[in-house]
């Protein structure tokens, strides 16, 4: 399919890069690991590095041509693999640290910023290769410096996997006892509903439906939206839509460009286009400031879960004209460590956690980049998780929970992690128990399809 972009639109970019922090936030390529399987580990493990410096080794540089060609940051450059539970089944081991190592080592030998796929898919029952992949999460977190690892306990057809979500909850505490301020939780996500194509991390594996290989880019863009907002003549909200929804439109042009060179360049198929305004730590890339420039005085008060309500759907659909290829997650991030915006409303005490969970409903994805107090009970991180995947099965969509339980932290401490990670206030979770609850394990049913209200 050919491709081309106005000189007009060339120029609008340039504005958007040079004042309002536009960038292309990653280009993934997802590679299939299946023709990787062995029942040798240390063989699997050679496959894996083999096939994954083969198919990346160019991907660094492409992006750096296409980024210095068109004026655009390309700010990452990731891999998404198989997700390893499925790999890593043949070998008959007892754990699969081995394999997270070797992604790392591959994913640092062709330079990209981190690689997804140490994940499990277990959201109607565990497999002994699932479990034993969730058992090796805390080590292999600890061990590697940029896999990612992912579970997805919940869907819309299958319910909630409660035994999964339990063990889950575990995880997230060992992770974050074995890794420094609990940022090995931060490469670690537990979905509800997850897709097969999101390039963005942690989430990110190359899902069973994919071609072998496939590039998938994420595009972003909050603070374009944000300034487009604030020098609209726009009055009602009718209006801002308008203006949201052509303004992701612009954004999306560029990303779809992006993808079709970066196709071209690496002889690898264009997958999808993730239009989803992920905010950095930077003033002015802010999805929490956009809400306020929408007419709220902090993100977080009454009327918040409204106005990204509005922001998330005029975001798809400006995306959904410019392209024809969008899918992942698209719609709008809320990640609170990385978002100057939500952390300054944290700080003043108006954004809590429980309107972070009201706010999922209608957001992209979920609870996402949370600090917590380090002596917070497995079983409440459990219950979290469970909250936020009933929010994802009752509105077929995709939710999330990447929380990190900062040992040696409490509410009023910070924690720093640095780069697009950010920073983060430690947020109070609720007191009372829902350790009886978790503990009673089985299925959450999936919901009836028909009847909806």
């Amino acid at each position: 399919m050919s491709f081309s972009i106005q000189n007009s639109e060339i120029l609008e970019t340039l504005h958007m890069v040079s004042e309002q922090h536009f960038d292309v936030r990653t280009i993934t390529i997802g590679i299939s690991l299946y023709d990787c399987v062995d029942s040798d580990i240390q063989r699997l493990n050679e496959k894996i590095y083999q096939k994954i410096t083969r198919v990346g080794r160019d991907l660094v540089q492409t992006a750096q041509h296409l980024s210095e060609r068109y004026g655009v940051p390309i700010v990452n450059q990731r891999i998404a693999v198989t997700p390893i539970a499925q790999i890593g089944a043949a070998t008959g081991a007892d754990s699969y640290v081995s394999i997270a190592r070797t992604l790392d080592k591959a994913a640092k030998a062709i330079g990209v910023s981190f690689i997804g796929g140490f994940s499990a898919l277990v959201h109607k029952g565990m497999s002994p290769a699932d479990r034993i992949l969730i058992d090796s999460i805390p080590e292999a977190m600890a061990s590697t410096d940029i896999v990612c690892s992912s579970v997805n306990i919940g869907s819309t057809r299958a319910g909630i996997n409660m035994d999964a979500v339990g063990l889950m909850g575990e995880t997230i505490k060992r992770t974050a006892n074995l890794t420094t301020d609990g940022f090995g939780c931060a490469k670690l996500v537990v979905f509800c509903n997850a897709v097969e194509d999101n390039p963005f991390m942690a989430g990110a594996f190359h899902g069973a439906g994919e071609a072998d290989c496939v590039i998938n880019v994420g595009v972003s863009g909050p603070g374009v939206v944000r300034q487009a907002l604030q020098h609209t003549e726009a009055l009602n909200l009718t209006e801002v839509a308008e203006v949201v929804k052509k303004t992701a439109f612009k954004i999306t042009r560029v990303g779809e460009l992006i993808g079709h060179e970066a196709s071209k360049m690496l002889g690898i198929p264009f997958g999808i286009l993730d239009l989803s305004l992920a905010p950095t730590p930077a003033v002015g890339d802010s999805v929490a400031r956009i809400l306020e420039a929408m007419g709220l005085s902090v993100c977080g008060t009454h009327g918040t879960t409204a106005a990204l309500a509005l922001l998330n759907d005029a975001v798809k659909k400006g995306g959904m004209m410019a392209s024809g290829s969008v899918g992942g997650l698209s719609g709008a991030f809320i990640p609170v460590s990385e978002d100057e915006g939500m952390i300054e409303a944290v700080r003043q005490g108006v954004l809590t956690l429980d309107k972070l969970e009201a706010m999922t409903a209608v957001c992209s994805v979920g609870l996402d980049m949370i600090a917590l107090p380090g002596d917070t009970p497995a079983s409440t991180l459990s219950g979290i998780i469970a909250d936020e995947a009933a929010i994802g099965l009752i509105n077929s969509k995709t939710t999330a929970v990447r929380v990190i339980p900062v040992p040696g932290k409490t509410v009023g401490d910070w924690v720093e992690f640095g780069g697009l990670l950010g920073h983060a206030p430690i947020m109070p979770v609720k007191s009372g128990s829902c350790e009886v609850f978790v503990a009673r394990g089985g299925r959450i049913p999936a919901p009836v399809q028909s009847m909806k209200n």
